[in-house]
């Protein structure tokens, strides 16, 4: 709260973001030991979360988790008793808690002709069951909400501009500036992880609480229009 220049008391609290938007936040990163996790679980911590990251990079994973004041966990997604262990040491540690579920969906699953077909189906899946259930948790509190990143600079991006340019030394942020003159509105302005990181902060914090069954895509307007045709908007 503070006064205007009429001397009126003003409610800035939805005008100001708070420095630890997760304050006492528990976050578990289901991959969450390099790219895009790591990048997250960093942000969350920065913001206050105890953070619980989930991953089969024993090494990877346990470094960062300590370098953040975080937890550590061995987890195969696709075991769900490996799953439910990861969530039992979230809730031991630092107790049961309400909470947001963030999926990780693709720009793949919004335009054809961005990856493959078994991975674009399986990005266009992860939409559809973000949505189914975000119907069956609301009744409880809980919002379910995506992101769909486009070429952000990932492990897995960057290994194949190396592989179709024939560069096995390209680097992350040259990665980044390819897509930034060939796959983004803003031209010269390529996706980052930090971008995807802080898309999840918001939709993790409170900010967001009246969102959810939503996708935020990441990808620099690519997927909303096509910038070929600028020169239509010169005199």
């Amino acid at each position: 709260m503070k006064m205007d220049h009429t001397g009126e008391t003003v409610d800035t609290s939805v005008q100001m973001l708070s420095p630890m938007r997760l304050r006492g936040k528990v976050a578990v990163i289901t991959g969450g030991a390099r790219g895009i996790g790591a990048a997250t679980a960093r942000v969350f911590a920065e913001n206050g979360a105890h953070v619980v990251i989930a991953d089969i990079l024993n090494e990877l994973g346990a470094s960062l988790a300590e370098s953040i004041g975080g937890r550590y966990v061995n987890c195969d997604v696709s075991k769900e008793e490996e799953v439910e262990s990861a969530v039992k040491l979230a809730v031991e540690w630092k107790g049961k808690h309400g909470g947001t579920i963030i999926c990780s969906s693709s720009s793949a699953a919004i335009m054809g002709g961005l990856a493959s077909h078994s991975y674009t189906m399986s990005k266009e899946a992860i939409l559809g069951l973000a949505r189914s259930t975000a119907c069956e948790l609301g009744v409880y509190g809980i919002r379910v909400n995506c992101i769909s990143p486009h070429g952000v600079p990932s492990e897995m991006l960057v290994s194949e501009y190396q592989k179709f340019l024939g560069n096995m030394e390209l680097k992350p942020d040259e990665v980044s500036s390819i897509v930034g003159k060939r796959g983004s509105l803003l031209h010269g302005r390529g996706g980052r992880l930090e971008d995807v990181a802080q898309a999840v902060l918001f939709l993790a914090s409170d900010e967001s609480g009246f969102i959810t069954g939503h996708n935020l895509v990441i990808d620099g307007g690519y997927t909303s229009a096509c910038s070929q045709m600028s020169f239509i908007y010169k005199d």
